[in-house]
């Protein structure tokens, strides 16, 4: 288990039940159950009482916690019949988009995801979740296959943001990520879109402009990461925590703001502790809001769409 900074006291008692649990290996003759279950309740007291009052920079830790589920687990937990479609056919796969053919509980749809790699081979071929120009252009491909074939599509958030490098911005990263974000607007098909860890930037909107948009419990979603917001505001990236907070990403936020649309509760103690529940949860979540606009017109969902994002935020501006 990799403990995130708030969790060290929890790691202690963890690590003195699982010391004692070894002892009693080593020595069968020796009683430690009795002392061990009391050491794993009060970690269970502890992770309750931890998870129950979370900061916002504390939930940016846990949306980026290394064991927590990605996309590509996901896709393989939840889709059956996956069939990967590769390429821009323009320049080149990206590898940090995942997308393709799959069918959802027996319903035919078009999956697509960032994945940013288990490890560290994994994630310097996936780029850590940054898309390129080419991953954008891929999503296009992907979402106008949907929209011919009228099948739903759904999306799969987890991103720091869009690749800023030079060849990136030299192939026009900014205006793939606009020309996605305007496929999101136009399709006339169902479009949902779950938060399953980080929604950064332009980079997530683009694949998050959908008629449902869903948040796991200790997801975040923002305009930029807290460390980069610090660094120009106070142009010190300690500020982080500070940040966090302004910046008002955490699921609850956004709920409550209308930014996104529903929060799907995690396990106590976070994705990671238990896959199982979470990919379960996200597939009663995306179910939900599939049944939601079953046997819509595609011109109904296309504007509500449209509606629900260019209205976004009105409500504020008038007060």
């Amino acid at each position: 288990m990799n403990y995130l900074e708030f969790e060290k006291p929890l790691a202690e008692i963890e690590g003195k039940a699982e010391e004692l649990r070894a002892m009693g290996r080593a020595n069968p003759g020796m009683d430690v159950e009795k002392e061990a279950a009391g050491l794993d309740k009060k970690a269970s007291d502890m992770i309750v009482s931890l998870y129950g009052s979370l900061t916002a920079w504390q939930k940016c830790q846990v949306a980026r916690h290394p064991e927590r589920p990605h996309c590509k687990e996901y896709i393989e937990t939840l889709f059956s019949e996956y069939t990967p479609l590769a390429g821009d056919r323009s320049f080149a796969d990206d590898h940090s988009v995942m997308g393709g053919l799959a069918r959802f509980d027996g319903q035919a749809v078009m999956v697509i995801g960032h994945e940013k790699g288990h490890d560290t081979k994994s994630r310097i071929e996936r780029n850590f979740g940054m898309a390129r120009p080419e991953g954008y252009r891929k999503a296009i491909r992907l979402m106008d296959l949907a929209d011919r074939f009228g099948i739903p599509v759904i999306t799969l958030i987890d991103t720091p943001g869009a690749y800023p490098g030079k060849g990136a911005e030299e192939r026009g990263q900014s205006e793939a990520i606009a020309r996605t974000t305007e496929k999101c607007l136009s399709i006339k098909v169902p479009l949902v879109s779950v938060i399953i860890g980080e929604g950064g930037s332009g980079g997530a909107v683009a694949f998050a402009t959908a008629n449902r948009v869903a948040m796991l419990e200790h997801s975040i979603y923002s305009v930029i990461s807290p460390e980069g917001c610090a660094s120009i505001l106070w142009k010190d990236a300690e500020k982080m925590r500070e940040a966090a907070e302004a910046l008002r990403l955490t699921a609850q936020n956004l709920y409550d703001l209308g930014v996104i649309d529903k929060i799907i509760n995690e396990p106590v103690g976070g994705a990671h502790r238990d896959r199982a529940a979470t990919t379960e949860a996200v597939r009663n979540a995306i179910n939900a809001m599939l049944g939601e606009m079953a046997g819509k017109k595609g011109s109904d969902l296309r504007d509500a769409r449209r509606k629900k994002f260019l209205g976004m935020g009105s409500k504020g501006l008038a007060a």
